[in-house]
């Protein structure tokens, strides 16, 4: 494909698939998104293949795909790729064939263990090859201590995920990085982890569906976006869920998407091209520039647009940054002159 082609197709006509996160991405709560079904469902038909994504543990891909076509989206369990799976997938990496697994974790997550040649067991006595720790509501005190002797006896230890919290409908309840921590601290290890914002889960992912350029879609900056740039694949933050373009902008480096998105009907626009002329960034009818550590954005604040060319603007002025940090801003528009 010519760069002349590519600018004008389709965006996810660019790569063999797209892995989409679900929370503020497809879904918000307990309704869909307004065309993000719709979206998803045209990929087929242009030759994208879909993946879901899910730092999700304790659900199967089966229950989580038929959640996702009561939604309206088009949905099968062998598209859905859980943290579950990656860190299966994962820890049959670290150890041979037939060796002992101590499941911290649902019933799904012993089932992949198995699947992988591995043998779940229950106790830390004796002390298994390894441990993997996964989210489940049941898991108490005694599973955590099962888990704790057993990395403390030298079994190598896997994560599924490390997300600190997770949403309940009476509020935020601990997740699975909480289970983890206090096995760490017990222990004084750390685990190896699989889901987000880790490489693990994506690579799962392009390998099963067997496409070697993915682009991975999420609308949080440090699970989504860092754990796709991890993998090597392109990125894209859409702004229906929890972070903002503002806060592109401020991200640390490792958390630049590739793109950004109002929502899912872009993968099938053209994407707007950003051209530098001299020390202005231009993307459409927006413009960009930094001069003495702020950034001169030459059109309207609710014009995608204009962030697209300040990112731009921006990661050039400043490729290495460690601490997120929104810069200045100015509107021209909203006080002189747009850069020229």
């Amino acid at each position: 494909m010519t760069v002349s082609e590519t600018v004008h197709t389709a965006l996810a006509r660019r790569y063999g698939a797209v892995l989409a996160d679900l929370d503020g991405v497809v879904y918000a709560g307990p309704s869909a998104i307004p065309g993000a079904a719709e979206a998803l469902d045209k990929l087929e038909g242009i030759g994208v293949a879909l993946a879901y994504i899910t730092n999700n543990a304790s659900r199967s891909s089966a229950e989580v795909a038929a959640h996702l076509r009561e939604l309206g989206a088009p949905a099968t369990a062998e598209q859905v790729f859980g943290s579950a799976l990656a860190g299966a997938e994962l820890l049959a990496t670290q150890v041979r064939q037939g060796a002992t697994v101590l499941v911290t974790g649902s019933a799904v997550l012993a089932q992949h263990v198995a699947e992988q040649g591995l043998v779940p067991v229950t106790t830390a006595d004796p002390v298994p090859d390894a441990v993997i720790q996964g989210f489940d509501p049941s898991l108490g005190w005694k599973d955590l201590a099962e888990a704790s002797y057993a990395v403390a006896g030298g079994a190598v230890w896997v994560a599924t995920n490390t997300d600190m919290s997770i949403p309940q409908a009476r509020g935020i309840a601990p997740g699975n990085g909480t289970l983890v921590a206090a096995v760490q601290a017990a222990t004084g290890q750390t685990p190896l982890v699989a889901g987000k914002p880790e490489a693990q889960l994506f690579i799962t992912a392009a390998n099963h569906l067997g496409v070697a350029e993915a682009l991975v879609v999420g609308d949080r900056l440090d699970t989504d976006i860092l754990g796709g740039n991890r993998a090597g694949m392109a990125t894209a933050l859409v702004l229906t869920g929890v972070d903002s373009a503002a806060n592109a902008l401020a991200a640390i480096t490792e958390q630049r998407p590739t793109y950004l998105f109002a929502d899912l009907g872009q993968l099938h626009q053209p994407y707007p091209e950003v051209i530098k002329r001299d020390s202005v960034f231009q993307c459409g009818e927006s413009s960009a520039k930094v001069e003495d550590g702020v950034v001169i954005m030459g059109g309207e604040r609710e014009d995608l647009n204009t962030w697209r060319a300040a990112c731009a603007a921006w990661w050039e002025a400043c490729p290495q940054q460690d601490t997120a940090t929104l810069p200045r801003l100015k509107f021209a528009n909203e006080h002189e002159n747009a850069p020229r």
